[in-house]
């Protein structure tokens, strides 16, 4: 059995480890789950979040972790072009991927994903990339994600400024859209359980892979929405050490 799990609000809130997420992973694992981890956050490289997980006590291979900006970067081709809007997660999987990167001018695509540095300046560059020919590809179209300090703005509202700009309706590659899925499909294979906070991606993202859809309440969804969420969750918890406790109960 495969276990995906989301990241942002279900093993980490920010840079906080949420509690005993380390010891449900390793529970999972010894008793012959596979565990992966799906994140909608493009900001990061692959070896910084096996760092960074590291650092939470949860071991993790590169080909464990998988990000919206690997699925963007499979909707360009190698040699072609693209300006990156994004942070370094996103200029590495299209380096891997074969795409030259740029920060402004004429592009075959400007990929836009969540980073801190945003500014006005990024913004134009972006918008005027998109008016002279250039596709509009977003990491994800997530409005917030959570930490410590609150719920914060999400890729999406950097998406959306870049497309209100631009006029322009822009793919989206992360979760729950079918960049991701093949992804999945390609590195992963079949998923039985996919754990998220977010029922608008993970949720869907479940229904997608054709997994069982486990809400956690550690994140943007809070107890009482949890009855009311569309697609309805197969199993809720409050956290991902209570859910798998559930499965798992020694």
């Amino acid at each position: 059995m495969t276990w995906a799990l989301d990241l942002d609000g279900v093993v980490w809130r920010g840079d906080v480890v949420l509690p005993a997420s380390p010891e449900a992973i390793a529970a999972l694992r010894a008793a012959g789950e596979r565990v992966v981890f799906l994140t909608n956050n493009s900001a990061l490289t692959i070896e910084d979040y096996v760092a960074k997980l590291a650092d939470m006590g949860v071991p993790a291979r590169a080909e464990d972790v998988l990000t919206s900006a690997q699925a963007a970067a499979r909707l360009l081709e190698p040699g072609q072009t693209a300006l990156v809007c994004a942070g370094p997660g996103v200029d590495q999987a299209l380096s891997e991927r074969g795409v030259r990167t740029v920060r402004h001018g004429r592009a075959d695509a400007v990929v836009v994903g969540w980073h801190r540095d945003f500014d006005y300046d990024r913004l134009t560059a972006a918008a005027d990339a998109v008016l002279t020919g250039a596709r509009l590809i977003g990491t994800n179209d997530d409005a917030t994600y959570p930490t410590p300090d609150g719920v914060l703005p999400g890729g999406g509202a950097i998406l959306a400024a870049v497309a209100y700009a631009a006029s322009a309706v822009p793919l989206v590659a992360g979760k729950p859209n079918e960049p991701m899925a093949a992804l999945v499909a390609e590195r992963v294979g079949r998923v039985s359980v996919m754990v998220g906070d977010r029922p608008s991606t993970d949720g869907l993202m479940a229904k997608r892979l054709g997994a069982r859809f486990a809400l956690v309440l550690s994140g943007v969804t809070g107890p009482e929405d949890a009855g009311t969420v569309d697609p309805a969750p197969d199993q809720v918890a409050g956290d991902l050490s209570a859910l798998v406790a559930l499965h798992h109960p020694d």
